[in-house]
């Protein structure tokens, strides 16, 4: 362990989709909204894997103040700029209706070359994420916190979950998104490691043969970022509400300082196997928040109301050390008041009973996330 405590600094990267303002069907960006984009917020902005997606990332963030005006900056430039051009954008990790024959990659290197190596799995990645990064700045520190963390990431799903509908259909999953992502390789939990020398051993086995050029093409739900010296944390979709993408992160957050509390005081989570966590992964791909998970220690199915009580009792001191103690609280307003997924479904079975078909009921869930993913405003 470091002498030096992490900084527990944090970032935050969205991924929106854009969609034509009157069809509701996804849009390609045009150029010219990319360069108004990258005039008003350079870096912090950038194309995604089709054309018809955007990537936004805040800057490194020392308090959640800071992350809501960020990312308040950041949608509203991204609403702004994209309807001066009919289009809008949607925090949602899959559209409800578009169909994969339409999308264009975007014509940038890395993207053609991905696209090349994935083959058919490439055509279906109209998916967007949120990702979080925490300082951590000592690599085996990371390493350590990873192989702890991996147990909380099946909550931090069950809270952001807005991919239900894929082409058209309901899924009866609450985030599609990860079916989606996981036919790629190097996906899913991350094994244990001993040490940050034994990851870097490990993806070098890829590196020398030339399966990879470097660890950025390891994606899996919790990695060390091949950039920073950070945790990187991707298993969740991506909040159509600017509230509860706070949340999460600052969830995430306070359990690596506690975790790393814990350390200092000679404790540690219980190691689980993967097999295990991945169990409660895919209850909260499938159910949602208002179901359950398992409980390894009771060895039985909890709700996930109580398991979001004690979290938040367990992190209680850490959010009062980080200043997100409300943003913590909203967990529980996502539980009662469902996720964007839930929302969704309830959106399109409101439209059926009103009389609509299910082309029209389904724009109408499209025009609730443009809507949700445009409200958003900074508190004093």
């Amino acid at each position: 362990m470091s002498d030096k405590e992490p900084s527990f600094t944090f970032g935050i990267e969205e991924e929106y989709h854009l969609v034509d303002r009157e069809t509701r069907d996804l849009a390609s960006a045009p150029a010219e909204l990319m360069t108004a984009c990258e005039a008003e917020l350079g870096r912090q902005v950038a194309p995604e894997f089709f054309r018809s997606q955007i990537e936004i990332g805040t800057r490194v963030c020392h308090t959640f103040a800071e992350a809501r005006a960020e990312l308040t900056r950041l949608r509203g430039s991204i609403v702004a700029n994209a309807a001066r051009f009919g289009l809008a954008p949607i925090a949602a990790s899959t559209h409800p209706f578009a169909k994969k024959t339409s999308l264009e990659t975007t014509p940038k290197e890395r993207y053609q070359s991905l696209a090349r190596d994935f083959g058919g799995i490439g055509r279906r990645l109209a998916i967007c994420g949120m990702h979080v990064h925490v300082a951590i700045e000592n690599d085996d520190d990371r390493i350590d916190l990873m192989n702890q963390v991996r147990y909380f990431l099946p909550h931090l799903l069950m809270l952001t979950t807005s991919s239900p509908f894929w082409e058209g259909d309901n899924t009866g999953l609450k985030s599609y998104r990860l079916a989606v992502f996981h036919e790629l390789p190097r996906t899913g939990l991350p094994q244990r490691f001993e040490s940050y020398g034994e990851y870097e051993r490990t993806v070098d086995v890829l590196v020398r043969a030339g399966v990879i050029e470097d660890a950025t093409k390891v994606w899996w739900d919790l990695r060390p970022s091949a950039r920073f010296p950070t945790l990187e944390m991707r298993v969740t979709d991506v909040c159509t509400r600017l509230e509860d993408a706070l949340t999460v992160a600052a969830l995430y957050v306070s359990v690596t300082r506690m975790l790393y509390r814990l350390k200092c005081h000679n404790q540690r989570w219980r190691s689980y196997p993967a097999f295990l966590i991945e169990e409660n992964r895919w209850r909260a791909q499938r159910y949602g928040v208002r179901d359950t998970l398992f409980d390894f220690g009771k060895g039985s199915l909890v709700s996930f109301a109580q398991l979001v009580d004690e979290l938040i009792a367990l992190v209680a001191e850490d959010a009062e050390a980080l200043g997100c103690v409300a943003e913590v609280a909203h967990a529980r307003a996502i539980v009662a008041g469902g996720t964007s997924a839930d929302r969704q479904v309830a959106a399109l079975q409101h439209g059926l009973d009103s009389g609509l078909d299910h082309a029209a009921a389904m724009r109408a869930v499209v025009d609730m996330l443009i809507a949700e993913t445009a409200t958003f405003d900074i508190r004093p």
